[in-house]
């Protein structure tokens, strides 16, 4: 069964983020906001919580340097040493500044690997699944704002009047 959802729609930004405010005041949580470009402070006006995006992309640049460091000391150190230039083959502190190049690479192509993997995880666009959005003007030059009254502690009739109250052009039900 798919739980009952609220979408007030605005046509301003300015005007959401007046309307985040307003309704996260009157203690109702916002479940998101669709909207057809960035709004700056939607984030605090809905209270989003900060993402923890930042600490995947580093331990996804540790697991690279880490991999890395493994691969340049087997491959060059353990498996077959090799006297290129005169450089000790039997240590890898003594060789680090030549193996620097392909740390920094394999740091960033897994980093930027499992971003990748991670925001198509996190925003569900993996093909083949159904777009999320519910309603197209939000692509273009709607502001949805999503509200599931299960979760509230107010009923849906005082939902949608404080969206209507808040400068809601239009309020939908899914």
């Amino acid at each position: 069964m798919s739980k009952k959802l609220i979408y007030g729609v605005f046509d301003d930004p300015d005007k959401t983020v007046a309307a985040g405010y307003k309704v996260t005041g009157a203690g109702i949580k916002v479940n998101t906001v669709y909207s057809p470009f960035p709004v700056h402070g939607i984030d605090d006006a809905i209270q989003l919580p900060r993402t923890r995006i930042s600490t995947a992309a580093f331990m996804f640049g540790l697991t690279g340097t880490s991999l890395a460091a493994l691969m340049t000391w087997y491959m060059l150190i353990y498996d077959w040493p090799m006297n290129i230039g005169g450089k000790p083959s039997f240590s890898f502190a003594e060789n680090f500044p030549s193996f620097v190049p392909v740390l920094f690479e394999c740091t960033v192509l897994l980093g930027a690997h499992g971003m990748i993997a991670t925001f198509f995880f996190l925003n569900r666009l993996a093909p083949g699944l159904s777009p999320r959005n519910p309603d197209k003007r939000s692509t273009d030059d709607k502001f949805i704002m999503e509200i599931e009254p299960a979760k509230q502690r107010i009923s849906e009739s005082e939902i949608k009047a404080l969206l209507k109250e808040a400068g809601a052009i239009e309020i939908n039900e899914n």
